[in-house]
């Protein structure tokens, strides 16, 4: 993907928890990143909510459960279990019904065995929320008791629909954003944008928006700041965002394919030169007299830039739980059903597996798919099938159709999964040395494109894991 590229231009990100992380993606594709965190995550003022909650799920006063984000999920659980049984409250979490807005709470909520009776899709806003409640229980909400575990701010516009739907709609706060202790790096952000400094501006949540224009509303130059946002790129991750910057009288000029950081950088990259050249000619249509309407565009997910891209920045956040979880000594199979859950999460596979290099032989230790006769007992010798080629080898194989034909193939009578005829497989390195592997396959109706998306998406996590 080297012709997506920023050519230098000088791109604002308002991100605070994962800064680092943005700016070196930013500079991946020739921008020069001006990173300003705009907000801090505090713990609740009071934790009553979340304790009353807790009293009633355990006593089944609730009928839905409506979880946000997955930082929440954990936040609310490590403050419930000060005061109740972790186990009694995970039960009755399991015995109510539970909605998840998108992929992260869900992933925190499968860890926990919890199960999700309604997941929202992309691109995970209020909307898609409550659309999929309505498909998944129709009249039935109007007689729940619905509880909503919230992130930051209240979402008004949620609460009013699931008010509306149901008999009763409980909030229960576990942590908000309030802006930076420091305030000057924020100042100094206004400043920029209104003096012309800056030449792109990424807006990766709603709370990036009001921040910045509380900030310019101290300084009483609101108008400044919308001036000058007006004559830069502004990109926004997605319609939430998109409607708060319409609030402050901003239109973004798009919205990536997908609500994600890695694609937002990565077609900000591919679109941000054009869009400030369009913006200029605009300017000098309007100083000319011509009035010019701008809709919010969304980059189209096909675009041939994208093929196997995925969030760049979920490798970190991945790369740091799996740490975590070394570090504190978790149960060796369960550090390896997490990845796997992470690797089923990117790649859109039906079985998934890793091996472990242990002497001379590849054992399977973990599955996508329940294999308790195979897994800890079925091994692979180097060289053997395709698995054991690519151990022996250290390099990937990618097929995307009739496998079986491949000289390397080789069928398990105890794996039903043989039979598919796509398959991906990496080796796992470590200083240049395998490991294990990582094994993926699906049926004959996976596409060539499909195969080669996936190839490149994983030798990128892999890179990653290796830096």
């Amino acid at each position: 993907m080297a012709h997506a590229s920023f050519q230098g231009l000088r791109v604002l990100s308002l991100e605070s928890r994962r800064a680092t992380e943005v700016a070196k993606l930013i500079r991946t594709y020739d921008g020069n990143p001006i990173v300003v965190p705009s907000m801090r995550e505090v713990p609740a003022s009071s934790n009553k909510q979340a304790f009353e909650f807790a009293e009633r799920l355990i006593h089944r006063d609730f009928d839905l459960v409506v979880f946000l984000t997955g930082v929440g999920v954990r936040t609310l659980l490590n403050v419930v279990e000060t005061r109740y049984d972790r186990t009694a409250f995970l039960d009755a979490l399991r015995s109510v019904k539970v909605a998840s807005r998108g992929p992260k709470p869900s992933g925190v909520l499968k860890e926990l065995k919890i199960p999700i009776a309604v997941s929202a899709p992309e691109p995970c806003t209020w909307r898609e929320v409550l659309s999929s409640l309505d498909n998944a229980f129709g009249d039935e909400l109007k007689q729940f008791h619905v509880a909503v575990q919230e992130y930051g701010a209240s979402n008004p516009e949620l609460l009013t629909g699931l008010t509306e739907r149901s008999k009763e709609v409980t909030k229960v706060p576990v942590y908000q954003w309030a802006l930076p202790e420091d305030l000057q790096p924020l100042r100094e952000c206004v400043l920029g944008i209104a003096n012309g400094s800056v030449d792109v501006a990424l807006f990766m949540t709603a709370v990036q928006v009001i921040h910045l224009f509380q900030v310019a509303e101290q300084m009483n130059f609101v108008e400044d700041l919308r001036r000058g946002l007006e004559s830069i790129a502004v990109i926004s991750i997605g319609p939430t965002t998109s409607e708060e910057l319409r609030h402050y009288g901003i239109v973004p000029d798009f919205e990536p394919s997908h609500p994600k950081m890695g694609f937002l950088v990565n077609e900000a990259a591919q679109y941000a030169g054009r869009i400030l050249e369009e913006k200029r000619s605009r300017s000098t249509s309007a100083s000319a007299g011509i009035e010019m309407v701008r809709p919010v565009r969304r980059i189209a997910p096909s675009s041939p830039a994208m093929a196997g891209f995925r969030d760049g920045l979920t490798a970190f956040d991945f790369l740091h739980e799996i740490s975590s979880r070394i570090a504190s000594a978790d149960a060796f199979h369960a550090v390896l059903d997490r990845i796997v859950d992470f690797v089923s999460n990117v790649i859109p596979c039906d079985s998934c597996f890793i091996y472990v290099l242990e002497q001379d032989k590849l054992v399977l230790r973990a599955s996508k798919n329940p294999h308790t006769d195979v897994v800890d007992r079925l091994d692979v010798r180097l060289g053997q099938g395709i698995t054991g080629w690519v151990a022996q080898h250290r390099e990937p194989v990618a097929i995307a159709s009739n496998a079986s034909q491949d000289p390397r193939f080789q069928v398990f009578q105890n794996l039903p999964e043989d039979h598919f005829e796509a398959i991906l497989c990496v080796p796992v390195l470590c200083a240049s040395k395998v490991v294990g592997g990582h094994h993926a396959s699906a049926p004959p109706t996976l596409s060539p494109h499909f195969a080669g998306s996936a190839f490149a998406l994983h030798a990128r996590l892999s890179c990653r894991g290796r830096d």
